[in-house]
């Protein structure tokens, strides 16, 4: 009972919910290949610079949507083909871009704690130390992984 009851905080933690006065500024739907993240990383800058977000908010978001989309090639499910993509959204809410990494997994996200020695691992620190936000929407189909930049006055 007190891991489901932790489990239900954790969920409420990081749960969003589309808002309806989020305005879409753009989608993407990439293949799990190495080069998508370079292709994703490209669209969700320019998306964000096309959108006049100002400072290195384009240039975050860039970096930090390449650790999601990292994230979901080498942890999603890649068991059927019509399940082997992974669609990609920007949008704006208020002052807020909202990049969202979308792929069939319905594991959560969790966050790794490696040592100094490791290569890898720090990809979801790196997305919570640089966001305004971040979480992970549960759906049927998969996750949602999300964040928000403060990207305009």
């Amino acid at each position: 009972m007190k891991e489901a009851l932790q489990a239900c905080v954790t969920l409420s933690r990081y749960h969003y919910t589309p808002n309806p006065d989020l305005f879409l500024l753009g989608e993407r739907w990439i293949t799990r290949a190495e080069r998508s993240v370079a292709s994703v990383r490209r669209f969700v800058r320019d998306t964000a610079g096309d959108w006049d977000a100002f400072g290195d908010a384009p240039e975050i978001a860039e970096l930090l949507v390449s650790e999601l989309a990292t994230n979901a090639m080498a942890y999603g499910t890649a068991d059927a083909p019509a399940r082997n993509v992974i669609r990609v959204t920007v949008g704006k809410l208020g002052a807020l871009l909202v990049v969202d990494v979308y792929d069939s997994c319905v594991e959560i996200p969790r966050m790794r704690r490696p040592s100094d020695l490791e290569t890898s691992g720090r990809g979801l620190s790196i997305v919570e130390d640089l966001s305004h936000n971040w979480g992970w929407t549960l759906n049927p189909y998969g996750k949602s992984v999300w964040f928000q930049l403060l990207a305009w006055p």
